[in-house]
């Protein structure tokens, strides 16, 4: 078999076909140009909001632990975090800020033994602290004392510095 030539349509078929393309080609080159070299004027304005400090105290009044720490033992860390914000945050994370000491009552307890683990980050569930208002956060086995806490440090409350990392 021999091969056959291809042709090409010619007529109004094919000028059709090529307007067309042409006009698709322009339409679209001529909207991107447009888009590209809009201008415009206004003005505008925002402002930045500083946010307040969230404040942490450990054993307020009617905040009472569940257990008691023990040599060789674990207790809870009981937080109640206050939110000054005129909007919600949510704590994202507890971290050690400092060392453990023992109340003005044990002054003796230099060597407390006393350690602190905070939870992985971020917090698991997620807790909101609304507006102008306090939780209660208690970090369950977060305070440990080893066998090298002093006797001197017998029904002490330790003081157990730490940081909160809260989000908007």
């Amino acid at each position: 078999m021999k091969p056959t030539a291809r042709t090409f349509p010619t007529g109004r078929l094919a000028r059709t076909a090529a307007a067309t393309v042409a006009l698709c080609v322009l339409g679209g080159t001529g909207a991107a140009y447009a888009y590209w070299a809009s201008t415009g004027v206004g003005a505008g304005s925002a402002a930045n909001g500083t946010m307040q400090t969230v404040i942490v105290d450990a054993l307020v009044a009617g905040d009472a632990p569940q257990n008691s720490l023990v040599p060789g033992g674990t207790a809870d860390v009981i937080l109640r975090a206050t939110n000054p914000n005129a909007h919600a945050v949510t704590i994202y994370g507890v971290a050690a800020n400092g060392a453990v000491t023992a109340d003005a009552a044990h002054a003796a307890c230099t060597t407390t033994g006393v350690t602190f683990t905070p939870p992985p980050v971020p917090i698991s569930p997620p807790l909101t602290i609304q507006p102008n208002s306090s939780v209660l956060l208690t970090l369950q086995g977060a305070a440990s004392m080893s066998a090298a806490s002093l006797s001197a440090c017998q029904g002490a409350q330790f003081r157990v510095p730490v940081t909160l990392e809260v989000r908007k």
